[in-house]
């Protein structure tokens, strides 16, 4: 099971069909579809149909980074611009 995914609105003008990782079904490449990339390894790419996509996100089965860091135990945010400005000064 991935922990973050990194993904984008797929650009595809190549005729091929894909699989739907979220449904199953087949998809186009050519439909309106999203590129998903496990743990931001875009050469483990998969193509995803924007409705599945949308109701993945919506369950939180879809984090992105940010979201799965800021879930982590002892998960701290980092330094705004003026703490780090501040640092800088002393």
């Amino acid at each position: 099971d991935m922990r973050w995914w990194e993904f984008r609105r797929a650009q595809n003008t190549k005729p091929s069909t894909y699989r739907c990782p979220l449904c199953g079904d087949l998809l186009p490449s050519l439909s309106d579809h999203m590129l998903l990339f496990p743990e931001g390894d875009h050469s483990r790419r998969r193509h995803a149909h924007t409705s599945c996509f949308v109701r993945a996100r919506s369950e939180g089965r879809l984090p992105t980074r940010a979201e799965w860091e800021r879930a982590q135990p002892g998960w701290q945010p980092p330094p705004g611009i003026w703490q780090r400005l501040r640092r800088r000064s002393r």
